[in-house]
């Protein structure tokens, strides 16, 4: 496979897609590579973003956002999604870091911006949008509205119309780690002001977080994709599949809830990792991520030509 955004001065990473029905959108994770050193690069993060007419040839443009100096948003940005609502406004939900709280990469909040051209982002409100709630979700010892593990929110219609749905990456309060991996889970009216439940999967499955979730009909049933590394599984899980990355499971609905017991790995490429499943113009559909390479990540931090998927009672099947 060969890289289809690779930027010369930046390391890419984390992606997901906005489909305005003529172009796609590529947002992304972004750092400089003149910090030698790829780890360092999740404290350096903003979002980039890139159009397409067929996802493999991208015109780079400006930053959709980056941190905000004097907010709760200001050491680095990180993996979300953008939706657009019923108003005709397009909404990005993101990840956050923030130096408030010295905390660093533990201190994970969730934001949202607005456009009405996917070009030109507004940032609303003052506050994160939703914070963990100790009853359901894993936080920190030193301040419990922290989290080491509160990010990557995906946002969605209800199938059954009544709002909206947010998914998030988490980790259930008192669970085994590597087992404590869940969806953490929101509703909101108006995709403003969001409302916390408790999680739409159980903890135990062997995933010690469900990172870039995300739902998609793929051919005729409600399928969830989401990333969890090797060092992120327990060791029955590794010995039952192996070294997978991108994960995948079939639901009854969109909604959830979601028996990751039934989950598979996408086995084609066990390095693929935060791969959104996007759809093609002709209705097939494709994954379109990086391949994780860390520690040795500095030469390989960039988007893959798209692969075609096709869904088997939930597994992605590689097409190519």
């Amino acid at each position: 496979m060969s890289p289809v955004l690779r930027l010369p001065e930046d390391w890419v990473w984390d992606s997901w897609i906005a489909d305005d029905g003529e172009r796609y959108h590529l947002f992304f994770l972004k750092a400089p590579r003149a910090l030698g050193d790829a780890r360092l690069r999740h404290t350096a993060a903003r979002i980039g973003h890139a159009t397409s007419t067929d996802l493999t040839r991208w015109d780079v443009h400006d930053d959709a956002l980056a941190p905000a100096a004097g907010r709760w948003d200001d050491l680095a940005l990180w993996t979300g999604s953008v939706t657009p609502g019923d108003d005709g406004i397009w909404r990005l939900y993101y990840s956050a870091l923030s130096t408030s709280r010295g905390l660093g990469v533990l201190d994970q909040r969730i934001g949202m911006a607005e456009s009405d051209d996917l070009f030109t982002w507004r940032r609303i409100g003052s506050a994160p949008l939703v914070v963990p709630d100790r009853r359901w979700y894993s936080t920190l010892d030193q301040d419990p509205e922290a989290s080491g593990t509160w990010r990557d929110p995906f946002v969605f219609k209800d199938p059954a119309g009544d709002g909206w749905h947010m998914l998030i990456t988490a980790r259930a309060a008192g669970a085994t780690r590597l087992r404590d991996g869940v969806l953490g889970h929101a509703r909101s009216a108006d995709m403003r002001a969001w409302e916390l439940g408790p999680p739409i999967s159980e903890p135990g499955a062997g995933f010690g977080e469900l990172e870039v979730s995300q739902v998609r009909i793929v051919d005729g049933e409600p399928v969830l994709v989401f990333t969890c590394h090797p060092d992120q599984q327990s060791a029955e899980q590794l010995s039952r599949f192996g070294r997978f990355c991108m994960w995948s499971v079939a639901g009854e609905s969109t909604a959830g809830p979601w028996d990751l017991e039934r989950a598979r790995p996408f086995r084609n490429e066990p390095r693929l990792t935060a791969a959104p499943l996007v759809q093609q113009r002709d209705g097939s559909w494709a994954l379109l991520g990086f391949r994780n390479l860390d520690p040795n990540a500095t030469a390989q931090l960039e988007i893959l030509d798209p692969i075609p998927v096709a869904s088997r009672d939930g597994e992605l099947i590689d097409l190519r």
